[in-house]
């Protein structure tokens, strides 16, 4: 199976999964800026939104093995791509790519995977909470503070919120512990471990330990000393519930195929819509910075404002080939700005 993609600087921004929850919200977004490709596994799923945007739209089933050719200024990828068969065709063609969908250990081997290609364009790999808001929002506090020690982010995930079915691929990684750097040492947690409550937004939320990308590239890129990422659920029922089924060890028993159902079915029960919340607290030295991030659109909403905004890093000429972060980005207050624009407000706690 070979891909046949050349980079072309004018050619559409490439939106895989570009019909998806996450993917036509960022499609919205872009459609703007740049003439947009999406590509999908079932075209009739996409029509509506193709018509609505005046968009080309083809398909592309990442598991089937038939070729797929395109010309495009860069790409977005919204679904998961296990193989990196979308990684690999965008960096041997020296094409910009975004990816916002992987969980932290295949971000590591996305992250390895690029580096050994030596990609000519950049890589940015924007899979932090919603996208990589997070690391944005926390890379922002670092530089306010000149430098942080410490950053908490605490989630509260609004289980009734519009949601893909992909939204919830977290739940399949709580029974594996994961690696945390420490005050610059490597850690082993368990997820759902260390709960206790924070007032995030007005709503006092029960948070617990959850594995998500920005706690290991933070540390690495901003040289912070310690990331800890908690999530909690709107609804005090289903945090319950999930803790309840951690003690139980259902998602270590419950890990295959046979239980994603059972697993999945603790949180993914969309609804008509609900908003993001996200409390991040930045110290250094004794010093605090502490905000809230609320996106009324939504989770779906803020994860392809992320996207977005990647996807400005990947094109902006100031970004060098190769992997990069979110919080890499150059412009942060162009970022937040950005955010504001979008009426997503990040407000002192």
């Amino acid at each position: 199976m070979t891909d046949f993609l050349q980079h072309s600087p004018t050619g559409p921004v490439l939106i895989v999964g570009g019909y998806g929850t996450v993917g036509s919200a960022l499609a919205r977004m872009s459609a703007p800026a740049w003439p947009l490709l999406i590509t999908g596994r079932n075209l009739s799923k996409g029509q509506a939104l193709a018509e609505e945007l005046g968009t080309t739209l083809r398909r592309w089933d990442l598991k089937d093995p038939e070729p797929f050719t395109a010309a495009p200024r860069a790409i977005v990828s919204t679904v998961n791509d296990p193989d990196d068969r979308v990684l690999r065709a965008a960096a041997t063609a020296g094409i910009p790519y975004v990816d916002v969908t992987r969980w932290t250990s295949r971000m590591m081997k996305a992250a390895t995977t690029a580096a050994h290609l030596d990609p000519s364009a950049p890589v940015v790999l924007s899979s932090g909470w919603m996208g990589g808001v997070v690391n944005l929002v926390a890379a922002s506090l670092s530089e306010e503070l000149g430098g942080a020690d410490r950053v908490d982010v605490a989630i509260r995930y609004d289980v009734k919120d519009q949601a893909g079915v992909d939204s919830v691929d977290f739940m399949d990684r709580l029974g594996q512990d994961f690696e945390v750097r420490r005050d610059g040492t490597l850690t082993t947690v368990s997820p759902l471990s260390d709960a206790g409550w924070v007032d995030i937004g007005g709503h006092r939320t029960r948070v617990a330990r959850l594995d998500t990308p920005e706690q290991i590239t933070l540390p690495i890129t901003l040289g912070i000393g310690e990331v800890t990422t908690r999530i909690g659920f709107s609804s005090r029922a289903a945090t319950s519930a999930l803790l309840a089924a951690k003690k139980m060890g259902l998602f270590r028993w419950g890990r295959g195929e046979r239980w994603t159902g059972l697993r999945r079915s603790l949180l993914y029960s969309p609804g008509p819509g609900g908003s993001a919340m996200i409390r991040l607290d930045a110290q250094r030295a004794g010093e605090r910075r502490s905000v809230i991030i609320t996106d009324p659109a939504g989770q779906a909403h803020l994860t392809a404002l992320g996207g977005y905004l990647a996807l400005q890093q990947a094109l902006d000429a100031s970004t060098s080939a190769g992997v990069a972060f979110p919080e890499s980005r150059r412009d942060l207050a162009g970022a937040l700005a950005t955010l504001a624009a979008h009426h997503v407000s990040v407000v002192p706690a």
